[in-house]
């Protein structure tokens, strides 16, 4: 029940809230949103995000597909797991199989943000989910390289231990100066509604919580080894001005995987979809048509 007095407090216009619910699933509540009707497509956020991420590509979407988004574990309105460990990228990946087991959702198609990209890339390579394309947009698959991966991770960990960092972050981003900072040095120009909506979720300490313990749990190693194992098809979305992966990284990808192909949007930052929904739903509808998940019948003519 304190989750749901924490969804009614912040939630009130929460952007698709009609599609909103809540699903039992590995011994945590998700908030969940599903909309529309067609071959099934999941969308996963990137830390510190939630499903807001995707309010405007979302309804964008639904007109071809049904459409499967949630909070991950300790963002947004899903609970955090009591344990680090399930924050982790494997337990991540198997608690949003057991998700999309308790939804009926096998998708056809995924795309994930960031880190969630790498969420997707290991449930597709664990076996847990089997679609046809992976689209990351500006996903993070690759570890920090220099100086800042060798502090990143235990600087988090020391940080997502310290009961009281979040709650001093949660103060700070509530002065607008400081959540302009963090969003423009994503390399991104959003909206004031999209800015507000950041500003809602970094203000409550429990998603301040969350996202510093999944960055604390995070190992991208494994990944960066076990890519050229990846069955399905891998489209790179990156956005030119991004300052949060840089757009060099996929060029390591595909060199990698050689079939991945990259599209870049120019003038766009690490939140391009949250940018530029119309021109990113038109990238997903394309790879949906190049692997026959949606029928070119199906297109306006």
């Amino acid at each position: 029940m304190a989750r749901l007095s924490i969804f009614e407090r912040l939630a009130a216009d929460w952007p698709n809230r009609e599609a909103s619910c809540f699903v039992r699933a590995g011994g945590l509540r998700w908030h969940v949103q599903v909309m529309g009707e067609g071959p099934t497509i999941v969308l996963v956020h990137g830390t510190g995000a939630a499903t807001h991420s995707w309010r405007g590509l979302a309804p964008l979407l639904a007109r071809d597909f049904r459409v499967v988004a949630m909070d991950l574990p300790g963002h947004g309105f899903t609970d955090k797991p009591t344990s680090l460990r399930r924050l982790s990228l494997p337990a991540m990946a198997r608690g949003l199989g057991l998700l999309l087991d308790a939804l009926d959702a096998e998708p056809a198609i995924v795309v994930g943000h960031s880190a969630g990209a790498a969420i997707l890339a290991r449930m597709c390579l664990d076996g847990l989910i089997a679609p046809k394309s992976l689209v990351s947009l500006n996903g993070a698959f690759l570890p920090f390289t220099g100086f800042a991966g060798k502090v990143f991770r235990p600087a988090a960990q020391l940080m997502a231990i310290n009961p009281l960092v979040p709650r001093l972050f949660a103060s700070r981003a509530r002065d607008p100066a400081v959540l302009d900072r963090l969003v423009g040095n994503t390399g991104s120009t959003l909206d004031p509604e999209g800015i507000a909506l950041y500003g809602r979720l970094a203000s409550d300490h429990r998603h301040v919580q969350g996202a510093l313990g999944m960055m604390a749990a995070w190992d991208l190693e494994p990944i960066a080894r076990d890519l050229p194992k990846l069955a399905c098809r891998l489209l790179l979305v990156v956005g030119a001005f991004d300052r949060t992966v840089p757009p060099a990284n996929a060029r390591r990808v595909q060199a990698l995987m050689p079939a991945a192909r990259i599209v870049t949007l120019d003038r766009l930052g690490h939140l391009a979809h949250e940018e530029a929904p119309a021109a990113v739903a038109a990238l997903i509808r394309e790879e949906a048509q190049a692997t026959h998940i949606l029928a070119l019948a199906s297109q306006p003519s």
